[in-house]
This record gives C-alpha cells, structure tokens and sequence, in this order.
C-alpha cells in the first residue's frame, strides 16, 4: 500500500518531535544496521534514522534501498534525516487517516 499524501504529512507531524532511535556512523549500512531498523520499525512503526556527519553514506543514496531492504515506506528525507514506516501486522499503534474522500452528490446534504 502506497501512502497518500495527507497520510505522510499525518506521519511527519507524529515524527517531528521524535529522537532519532537508528544512527548510521562511519561504518555505514550493514546487515547489522538492516536489523536494527527492522526490530526498531516492528516496535514503533514510525522511525527516524540520522545519519551522522561521518556516515560513509548519503541519505539522498540509500534511502530507496533501506526502505526496499526493511520492507517499509518513507515518509520523509530531510537533510541528514529519513523517517521510514511500516505498519504492524498483527497490532498497529498507528491509525492512518484514510484515503481521499469520494466526492459529494451535486444537491446533496451534509
């Protein structure tokens, strides 16, 4: 399921006052780092990944790569940032708002 538009920008407002719970350093992206994003993403869902000033990788390069990897959605990329999605299977603790409305009836009324 791809993501609306009004869903990322629901997910950014839930992200922005988030600490970034992955860091990628000098080592860059590792099996290790994959894993970890993975165990974060089915705990919280909605995750933030900084990328340190060291990082041997540029979020701009890998970001299609981790999100395809971790099986996840991104939801923003912002300078040295990335916030990255994947709902929960069996219990999700993100309500999505739904997709775009159907358009009202000429005459009706609401």
């Amino acid at each position: 399921m791809e993501l609306t538009a009004k869903q990322k920008q629901y997910l950014r407002g839930l992200a922005h006052p988030q600490s970034a719970l992955v860091q990628v350093g000098s080592k860059g992206i590792q099996d290790s780092l994959i894993e970890q994003i993975r165990e974060q993403l089915l705990a919280h869902e909605l995750i933030k990944i900084r990328f340190n000033t060291e990082s041997s990788v540029e979020p701009a390069d890998v970001a299609d790569d981790l999100a395809s990897r971790t099986k996840s959605q991104i939801v923003q990329r912002a300078g040295r940032v990335l916030v990255l999605y994947r709902r929960h299977d069996e219990k999700p603790k993100i309500e999505l708002p739904k997709g775009r409305r159907a358009p009202r009836q000429a005459g009706s009324v609401s």
